[in-house]
């Protein structure tokens, strides 16, 4: 039997698998190969279109696991006969197998657990865990009756656990061994986006503000970070969880857009770069290099920014209508990027490879 805090309900596993959809026993699809190379019209770059636009294809929350090392996929959400599920895209020959069959996938929630074997999702306010290579899914923790879920979900590397936001503003962590649930954090405002520190026992996560979060996961403090002025825009974690990267948008009308860190041991707030008005960026495994979406209307790219050399370089266009949706990614070694647009109608996933540009690293 396993107990869910929030709303002090309990739940026995019968009671929790007759709350899974009838459909997530289904067998899963098999997606043959949709792959199309074309040259951008602007940098004249190869790009690989991924899917298919016809049935539309995202991108998960980029700071989670989305890349299995081991077994060589990217997870990915996709909505076609059966709605939107979880897809996993081999990355040697493009073909994808369906991972779920919810009743209604939270997208913001995918993950893949530390060790690449379970993936863990929210289907109709129940935390869902199934093995990458199993058939059933197991109801972990529902989320008690009236809350919704707030936007993102992530798995941390001990335990492990998953951290998710319940009644828009409390922070909670779930053992998925066990199912319990403890309160970590409540904020004043709608929060969004946990994300675990690496090799650290806290985790970050933003206001609706914008403002940054962190919590310790013992539950024994929660802290604001003192950013920049200006508004915070996206921010992930540094690889080895030293510092916060945060895109900085000044008050001040006219003025760039700018890539920033913070220490949360120290305090100390320094420049990266200047940016192309970033307005989302994901960094390598080493975060030498970031790959970043533009906002502008008139070169609407994504871009390489080479943190030594403070420099830009576009790669393509994304020409995405909302270009805060283009999420661009590192694959884990460094020598690919993936990002979603829509510029062919419907959103798709789309690849270059960086392999000339950046050094590969460590995946």
């Amino acid at each position: 039997m396993s107990t869910g805090c929030a709303g002090k309900q309990r739940w026995t596993r019968r009671g929790l698998l007759q709350a899974v959809p009838l459909a997530a026993l289904a067998s899963r699809r098999t997606v043959p190969d949709e792959r199309r190379r074309y040259p951008d019209p602007a940098t004249e770059f190869e790009v690989v279109r991924l899917t298919d636009p016809a049935h539309p294809s995202y991108l998960p929350s980029t700071y989670n696991q989305i890349f299995s090392r081991r077994d060589r996929f990217l997870l990915y959400g996709s909505r076609r006969e059966d709605g939107l599920q979880a897809y996993a895209m081999d990355l040697r020959n493009g073909a994808s197998q369906q991972l779920t069959s919810a009743g209604s996938l939270d997208l913001s929630s995918l993950t893949l657990t530390p060790d690449e074997r379970n993936l863990c999702y929210l289907d109709q306010g129940t935390l869902m865990m199934i093995a990458v290579r199993g058939t059933t899914p197991r109801p972990v923790y529902r989320i008690a009756s009236g809350s919704e879920p707030g936007s993102g979900m992530s798995v941390t590397a001990d335990g492990p656990s998953a951290l998710l936001i319940e009644q828009g503003n409390r922070l909670r962590l779930v053992h998925l061994a066990k199912g319990s649930a403890t309160p970590l954090a409540e904020a004043a405002e709608p929060i969004r986006d946990p994300m675990p520190r690496p090799r650290r026992a806290s985790v970050l996560y933003q206001g609706q503000s914008g403002t940054l979060y962190l919590a310790h996961l013992d539950g024994s403090r929660t802290l604001r970070l003192k950013t920049a002025e200006g508004k915070v825009g996206a921010a992930r974690w540094s690889p080895d969880g030293r510092t916060v990267l945060y895109l900085n948008h000044p008050a001040e009308q006219g003025r760039a857009t700018s890539l920033r860190e913070i220490n949360p041991d120290t305090g100390e707030d320094k420049l990266i770069a200047v940016t192309t008005q970033f307005v989302q960026f994901s960094p390598n495994s080493d975060a030498s290099v970031f790959v970043g979406a533009s906002a502008s209307r008139a070169s609407p790219y994504v871009l390489i920014l080479l943190r030594a050399a403070r420099r830009e370089m576009a790669l393509c266009e994304h020409k995405s209508e909302d270009s805060s949706s283009v999420s661009p990614v590192f694959s884990p070694d460094s020598q690919r990027i993936y990002f979603q647009s829509d510029r062919h109608g419907a959103p798709a996933l789309y690849s270059m490879q960086v392999e000339k540009l950046v050094e590969k690293t460590e995946s």
